[in-house]
């Protein structure tokens, strides 16, 4: 039961990383109804800024904080110049663009930083705590806190907030959204600026255990589409949620399942193939309902 309840813990630390991601996914997938292929790379792109303003001196919030500031701003400027002109086109052409995005920002993380992996902080020490047998770092308890408290963050701010109620009406209802005043262009730039910051906060807590290098966030995508398909491409909880059934069920299954070890991204893999063929939707996500 100990050994359970370790790997549990571990689970739910990389589970927290692939939620936020995931939830990004979401994010821009409810106001666009298209996937970025690009987000992974969005992040880790924004990892290399902090990483940059940490080596030249600047205190690691202070970095972190002003990281979330550039990838919200970059996530407004990308939607308004890159994305809006294609806007209500063919959601291939949308798809192919974010593809496109995917290659030329890990082309410019190598030009401009180099392909070496480089060693990025943690906030958290690595200092262990030992709570009735079950053994995790402070690290891990940081990285649940942080993805847990950002989601509440968004919870609120969509709950509570006007511009919160304008961004969920414009991403359900655009056409009626415009037709009371709320300005839904803006409302999917303001969607494409916060998946960017939750990009940025995945990033910069998966840098510390995998090193920072341009392909670092490839797994960590794939492992996040696993997430957002399994909860559902429309709902945010569910993306939590699926992201916190991705790490722990793959953490179990290499655990216990012998030839589950060393493949953990076919199993990601096969969890998006299942759920696509048995309940597209997700777990958590609505049945669109079709007109015979």
């Amino acid at each position: 039961m100990r050994d359970f309840l370790q790997f549990v813990v571990i689970g739910l630390s990389l589970g927290g990383i692939y939620a936020s991601l995931a939830l990004a996914i979401v994010l821009i997938y409810r106001a666009t109804r298209v996937v970025n292929f690009a987000q992974g790379e969005m992040a880790m792109f924004t990892t290399f800024i902090a990483w940059a303003m940490i080596d030249r001196g600047l205190p690691y919030w202070g970095a972190f904080f002003a990281t979330l500031a550039i990838a919200f701003a970059a996530g407004v400027v990308l939607e308004r110049t890159v994305i809006r002109p294609i806007e209500g086109g063919p959601a291939l052409t949308v798809v192919m663009l974010t593809i496109g995005l995917l290659i030329a920002l890990n082309g410019a993380a190598f030009w401009i930083w180099g392909g070496e992996p480089k060693s990025f902080p943690s906030a958290f020490s690595a200092r262990t705590v030992d709570v009735g047998g079950v053994v995790f770092s402070i690290q891990d308890a940081g990285t649940i806190g942080v993805t847990l408290g950002a989601v509440g963050l968004l919870w609120l701010f969509f709950r509570y907030t006007k511009v919160g109620l304008g961004l969920r009406a414009a991403a359900v209802n655009p056409d009626a959204s415009r037709l009371v005043g709320v300005p839904v262009g803006w409302m999917l730039a303001l969607g494409w600026g916060l998946a960017a910051m939750l990009g940025a906060v995945s990033g910069m807590l998966v840098a510390p255990s995998l090193f920072l290098e341009p392909n670092m966030m490839r797994p960590v995508l794939l492992y996040a589409f696993a997430a957002a398909v399994l909860g559902g491409l429309d709902s945010p909880i569910g993306a939590v949620v699926g992201g916190l059934t991705v790490g722990v069920g793959i953490e179990l299954l290499e655990a216990y399942v012998d030839p589950v070890k060393g493949l953990q991204l076919p199993v990601a893999l096969g969890v998006i193939l299942v759920v696509l063929l048995v309940r597209p939707e997700g777990l958590l996500g609505r049945v669109a309902a079709r007109r015979v």
